[in-house]
């Protein structure tokens, strides 16, 4: 019968599987099996560069986190070695990354996984395994969001091109009004008149 001692630490273990199996957007379980020394080196230093916890875990210790973070569709896929693979943010990397090496290796395989919580099938994993690195996806929303303002730019080039943006606008706005003409003759203020004043109109006779 294990010590206290034993069981204190096995029941710490669980409880910290427990909540790395909740607090993980995914996670990938695979059989690790046949995998060298140099290879397993690489595997990790890969994940680990891409923001994944890898680790190998007890099938029973696992089965009780997977039980208590009600994930107990993966308990099925809990026989031989298992190594667990999470992420708290990214809901590819582990799957891409992992899906990869076993593309190179005739032991090295994929068991099963979640998604938020939700046990998922081989198939998606594979799906996800196919999705861009998070930096390409960025990569490509930034290009979109630049395709508009590269545009603007080109436009600001050509504009400072053609001699100016001055000169341009010049170019396209309407021509000013012309100064105004010389006011008619007929619009300026009439001179007074200087009639002579009509001789005084003679007495009548009486």
């Amino acid at each position: 019968m294990p010590s206290a001692k034993v069981l204190e630490q096995k029941q710490a273990i669980v409880a910290e599987l427990t909540e790395r199996l909740k607090n993980s957007v995914t996670g990938v379980l695979v059989n690790y099996k046949g995998i060298n020394v140099a290879d397993d080196t690489a595997l990790r230093k890969e994940l680990r560069e891409a923001g994944v916890q890898y680790s190998v875990v007890k099938n029973t210790l696992l089965s009780r986190a997977c039980e208590e973070a009600e994930l107990t569709g993966l308990q099925t896929t809990l026989a031989g070695t298992t190594a667990l693979a999470t992420s708290d943010e990214d809901y590819a990397a582990a799957a891409r990354i992992l899906a990869n090496y076993a593309k190179k290796s005739k032991t090295f395989e994929i068991k099963g996984g979640y998604l938020d919580g939700e046990v998922v099938d081989l198939a998606t994993i594979e799906s996800l395994s196919k999705l861009p690195t998070r930096e390409v996806l960025l990569a490509n929303v930034l290009g979109a969001f630049q395709a508009p303002i590269a545009s603007f730019a080109r436009a600001i080039q050509a504009i400072v091109d053609e001699g100016g943006v001055e000169e341009c606008l010049a170019k396209k706005a309407p021509a000013e009004d012309a100064a105004p003409a010389e006011a008619d003759a007929s619009d300026a203020p009439a001179e007074e008149a200087t009639e002579a004043p009509a001789e005084a109109e003679a007495p009548a006779a009486e």
